[in-house]
């Protein structure tokens, strides 16, 4: 009881933090990215809520309201849009703004939760700890609690890992197939969970029925019910993917473009992009968020963090820069939770508080410019 007070009370002050970085933020000029943006916002209250759904989070909305009527709508996947439609209905008179900003919250509560339950699986207390701080003072943590299916679908990813530990596999393949209606990268839990149940069969081949692989083929569910909807709606079973070059950053899904093309592409922006312009920061977030996290996977190898995790933290960061971009790579790499593990089993203490210092500057920039209306991931 004490240990979840200490990890409430650490939701609770950097929530407060975020509040106190939002009452600032309103110094700098609102950036209208979008013309509609006003249009579906302003129907909501309270006002103070309404930065916090600026992007991904008016096209959730929208489709909380409207269903798939918007173009390139279906790029987001139904699961957490329809839940903000079924508790804004029953529980907040339509306020779909307010539906998803508590459910965006009493998630990411419950992933913390869970991120230590399931890293207390391998490692003590103290080291399941430093992983939360790692993760929470992430400068683009902020997503967690704003109008985005992060929180739900981190809190999902982590309990699907944590009933398969337990062997409960039913449970973690409907998990999983909630995770595959929330995002893409949902679909990456079957191999992962495959790799965990060979684990825990010692690493020996054994025979089995077609019957013992059910509950993680469940793992697909999402995304076919899904596809079968955009097929039968729209002619298109992968309009979620088609849709995607409408949204801008030069992501291209016609052709697979390698790693290293990627990272040459942002040397050159990197050298072209205007320093005056906030564009230029976000070239730099993104370019660091692809390194960093790059290298994290491959110290969190060297580590001997779990191969199930490994598999999924590693194809989940392959899978966007195969679009040819990092484009919302800073959002993207807060679902490898692996690589806050690998963080936390640092043992030089000042380069750990460094890493804090650092991660916090970054977390007060990147608030404010999102909050504002600046593309940051």
């Amino acid at each position: 009881m004490k240990f979840f007070k200490k990890i409430f009370l650490a939701f609770l002050v950097w929530r407060a933090f975020l509040f106190g970085i939002q009452f600032f933020s309103v110094k700098i000029p609102f950036r209208y990215s979008f013309p509609y943006v006003e249009a579906v916002l302003g129907k909501y209250h309270p006002a103070f809520l309404r930065p916090w759904a600026n992007f991904d989070g008016v096209h959730y909305l929208t489709i909380a309201k409207s269903g798939y009527l918007a173009q390139y709508t279906q790029a987001f996947f139904p699961l957490y849009p329809l839940l903000i439609r079924w508790v804004g209905n029953i529980f907040f008179l339509k306020n779909y703004l307010l539906a998803g900003h508590v459910i965006s919250s009493i998630f990411w509560l419950l992933s913390l939760l869970m991120l230590v339950k399931l890293a207390e699986l391998d490692f003590d207390r103290e080291t399941s700890f430093k992983a939360l701080l790692f993760l929470i003072l992430f400068p683009t943590s902020f997503y967690f609690v704003s109008l985005y299916a992060e929180s739900m679908f981190l809190f999902l990813i982590l309990f699907s890992f944590y009933c398969a530990r337990k062997r409960n596999w039913w449970g973690a393949g409907i998990l999983a197939g909630f995770a595959s209606a929330t995002k893409l990268f949902g679909i990456f839990l079957l191999p992962a969970l495959l790799v965990e149940g060979f684990l825990q069969k010692g690493g020996k081949k054994t025979k089995k029925r077609l019957s013992d692989y059910l509950p993680v083929g469940l793992s697909c569910l999402g995304l076919l019910l899904y596809m079968l909807y955009l097929k039968s709606e729209f002619g298109n079973p992968f309009y979620f993917a088609t849709a995607q070059p409408a949204f801008g950053a030069s992501r291209s899904v016609k052709k697979v473009i390698l790693l290293y093309q990627v990272f040459w592409r942002y040397f050159k922006m990197i050298l072209t992009v205007t320093k005056t312009d906030p564009l230029y920061f976000t070239v730099w977030l993104e370019f660091l968020s692809g390194t960093v996290f790059l290298g994290l996977l491959f110290l969190a190898w060297r580590q001997k963090i779990r191969e199930s995790y490994l598999v999924f933290a590693a194809l989940s960061y392959i899978l966007p820069t195969l679009t040819g971009t990092f484009s919302s790579m800073p959002r993207y790499v807060l679902v490898l939770f692996p690589c806050f593990i690998s963080l936390a089993l640092i043992e030089n203490k000042r380069l750990v508080k460094s890493i804090y210092l650092l991660e916090v500057a970054l977390m007060i920039i990147c608030t404010l410019l999102f909050l504002r209306g600046y593309w940051v991931g």
